[in-house]
């Protein structure tokens, strides 16, 4: 690519590939565009503006995290899960203030619901914590109990996210086997839409229950966290192990960012603090600021299969094996939600509205705002391709975000990109496409300066 002197911020998408985390794409991202010639322009003109730093300035760059060498800025608007593909949100330099945006903008998703088992990730990674009948589920009885969460609903987050209860994550409980010394609460949320794509009648399909098995002693926490009973014969297959780390979100609503510190409510759940990757890169995960607290009516609780007195012979587990189909259906949704939704609490409480159980199998995230799959998102393959290729595409991508955006800098006099607030509505057009809202400065000199040295600090 020829050398250039523009200097390239904005925001983009990228689509993220299974397996890997959503730091782990900034992190690939990044050492591609460090060395690369489109963004050598950014580069030194934040080395002039670190040279350009007042003494003082320069003793606070002590950690060494800011004393490593300067990379290209870059942050997410909302992680997903490993096992997930789809749109990521990236920003590049300065329109990582833009992130903000994204908070409150519509996302579209298609996710495979497998049903019979309970695991405690409310996903196929997950360990075993619960088994229950599946002959029942039909493709009728799961467009019938898809009403009741359409619309305005109520939904309580997974234990393996990242919201915090005291000051400490909901899945660090999780991992370490203890309850959550408060309860979860459920939060409002809007389902704009949700449809059956297809149906997939047991054995028919690609999709297995995880092989591993939770140990006795997290199942019984497993089970009262949930809600839910098991059909009986959980002890076989119980494996035991370490508890598995994870870095989850099927959604995240809001940007990475590493200038942001925030007050928590000691006794409410609270999504952890956003972050930045900068110098370098930190743990993902960004959720609403928000307590999760709501006066609405919660849905009906998971059904339990023991509902008699009699004493009865629990059934043996069905298992699979790595090559026997799965015997149990499963589906295909498609979705529109508002931030703040988990897809996997969305597998978990249909499997538990019909009955049985469910866990999330698949998740394609296929659109965030204005960015769309098949549109305008970049294949990540392009990154392994080498500058030539992935560079225009990246170059057009932001230079429409500034044409229609602008780079999102304070500058004084002009507007400021704001984060949309989880309850603030969609966006400056309350329609939810993503937009970013702009106010004018109001606050007093010194208070605009403090805002401005927060916001521009890049580690």
């Amino acid at each position: 690519m020829a050398p250039t002197t523009k200097i390239h911020e904005g925001v983009f998408a990228i689509h993220k590939p299974s397996a890997i985390t959503s730091a782990q794409v900034i992190r690939d991202v990044q050492r591609h565009f460090n060395p690369s010639t489109l963004f050598a322009p950014w580069m030194k003109a934040e080395q002039s503006r670190k040279d350009a730093e007042s003494h003082n300035q320069k003793n606070k760059r002590r950690s060494w995290k800011q004393k490593q060498a300067s990379q290209v800025k870059i942050g997410h608007g909302g992680t997903l899960d490993p096992l997930a593909t789809g749109v990521l949100i990236l920003g590049v330099g300065s329109g990582t203030k833009a992130l903000h945006g994204f908070l409150e903008c519509t996302k579209s998703y298609e996710t495979v619901v497998l049903f019979g088992t309970a695991t405690d990730t409310y996903d196929n990674e997950g360990k075993i914590v619960a088994r229950q009948p599946y002959e029942h589920v039909t493709r009728e009885a799961v467009e019938q109990a898809l009403e009741k969460f359409r619309g305005d609903i109520m939904q309580k987050p997974p234990i393996y996210s990242a919201l915090r209860v005291q000051g400490k994550r909901l899945y660090e409980y999780a991992r370490e086997g203890k309850e959550v010394p408060v309860e979860i609460k459920e939060r409002p949320l809007k389902v704009e839409d949700l449809e059956v794509l297809e149906w997939y009648e047991g054995g028919s399909h690609e999709w297995k229950w995880p092989e591993q098995e939770a140990e006795a002693e997290d199942k019984v926490v497993a089970q009262k966290i949930m809600g839910v009973e098991t059909a009986g014969g959980d002890e076989q297959g119980s494996t035991g192990g370490a508890k598995r780390k994870r870095e989850v979100e099927d959604t995240v609503d809001g940007p990475a960012t590493n200038d942001v510190s925030a007050k928590r409510t000691k006794n409410s759940a609270e999504p952890e603090p956003s972050l930045t990757a900068d110098a370098t890169l930190p743990k993902p995960d960004t959720v609403p600021e928000e307590t999760l607290t709501s006066t609405a009516e919660p849905p009906a609780p998971p059904l339990s299969t023991t509902t008699t007195s009699e004493p009865t012979a629990p059934p043996a587990p069905t298992t699979t094996t790595a090559t026997s189909p799965c015997p149990a259906p499963a589906v295909r949704l498609r979705m529109t939600v508002t931030s703040g939704f988990y897809v996997r609490s969305l597998a978990h409480d249909l499997g538990a509205a019909l009955g049985s159980l469910g866990i999330m199998a698949s998740l394609v995230r296929t659109r965030q705002g204005e960015f769309e799959l098949g549109k305008n998102v970049l294949p990540y393959d392009d990154l392994a391709k080498g500058e030539d290729v992935w560079a225009p595409k990246v170059e057009r991508m932001l230079d429409d975000w500034q044409e229609k955006h602008g780079d999102g800098r304070s500058k004084e006099g002009e507007g400021q990109v704001d984060g949309v607030g989880e309850n603030a509505g969609h966006g400056e057009d309350g329609n939810g496409d993503g937009k970013v809202k702009v106010k004018k400065w109001r606050s007093k000199p010194a208070a605009r300066a403090s805002v401005r040295k927060n916001s521009s600090s890049s580690g």
